[in-house]
């Protein structure tokens, strides 16, 4: 996917729609450097209305990432940092008491928002982990047995340490599963390394991104009129039994315990068409689908020990299941 500065907005047509969120590439760049790929896994979680898990080790740019995709985009966003003493409430909202009306009513957490940015989700206890569940499936929080809908567009952007960093709570299954994309965040080449501390010397500010000349590319609807054109994109029957056949192979792995379930092919089918309307075309081929294996699915799956320990990894699995699943023609 090239980068493109066109701001023309969605005009009708799906080309004006796709320049729009190609446009979000370059404006991120102004703020964060060599990080392609996990900004075209946004986009394309946006498109897919999903959710997206970061990881990398600490000052990698996950946050810096995540509130400059917000500000292209010009969404409402909250961030919430993760902590070992954090209340499921302090995500949600609560029932708060009125003194002067001597009733209760709803104060709402900064769940209730269009970009939730979940700094190192992975530091606070699982009760607090799953307080996200509801809102990332159902967009929706219930409190005291009142749902109350979340904003839309939706979603959250978490951002965890590797698990075997001191003081994380690995996330349990089923809300992994919840996450369309992980996308793992690299320590920068020399020469990206370079370039951020060339910019940090000439005044960046990454807690001022308007300094940086991050600007509203894109907005709420153009994201929906993309969304419409994404729905469009073809699928043929022998792109959906590679999915399936991709999937069923993750579960039958001498290496793995867990495979990818049904929730899994579906995300890797939506993703693939997301990827196929983003390089331009109106139908999936078997290469968007190898495109988006790894993020989509590498999450999803669990080794067996005695696989881990002789080194075997969720993306060597993947791989290999990738080399050895016949590819329609």
């Amino acid at each position: 996917m090239d980068p493109t500065t066109d701001n023309a907005g969605y005009g009708g047509e799906p080309g004006a729609a796709r320049s729009s969120l190609e446009a979000l590439r370059a404006e991120i760049a102004k703020a964060v450097v060599g990080q392609d790929p996990a900004v075209t896994g946004l986009v394309v979680a946006l498109l897919c209305r999903g959710h997206v898990l970061l990881e990398g080790v600490p000052g990698v740019a996950k946050t810096l990432l995540v509130r400059a995709l917000a500000s292209a985009l010009e969404l409402d966003t909250k961030r919430v940092q993760f902590t070992p003493d954090l209340m499921p409430s302090d995500v949600t909202g609560s029932l708060v008491y009125d003194t002067r009306t001597a009733e209760f009513s709803f104060q709402p957490g900064p769940v209730f928002t269009n970009l939730l940015l979940a700094d190192e989700i992975n530091r606070t206890p699982p009760k607090t982990q799953s307080s996200l569940l509801e809102a990332m499936e159902e967009r929706q929080v219930t409190v005291d047995g009142t749902p109350r809908p979340l904003p839309e567009p939706f979603l959250v952007a978490a951002t965890q340490n590797p698990v075997e960093y001191e003081g994380t709570y690995p996330l349990p299954e089923a809300q992994l599963d919840r996450f369309l994309l992980k996308l793992t965040i690299p320590l920068p080449s020399r020469q990206d390394e370079i370039n951020v501390l060339t910019r940090h010397a000439e005044g960046f500010n990454p807690r001022d991104l308007r300094s940086a000349g991050v600007r509203p590319v894109a907005n709420a609807a153009d994201l929906e009129a993309a969304r419409a054109s994404v729905a469009k994109t073809t699928v043929s029957p022998e792109i959906t039994a590679y999915v399936v056949d991709i999937c069923r192979a993750t579960r039958e792995s001498p290496s793995l315990t867990l495979g990818v379930s049904p929730r899994g092919a579906t995300a890797l089918l939506a993703t693939a068409r997301a990827w196929a309307w983003l390089t331009g075309r109106d139908y999936v081929i078997p290469d968007d689908v190898k495109a988006l294996a790894l993020p989509t699915l590498r999450h999803r799956v669990q080794l067996r020990p005695e696989a881990e320990m002789e080194g075997v990894t969720a993306d060597s699995v993947i791989n290999a299941i990738l080399t050895h699943v016949p590819v329609p023609r």
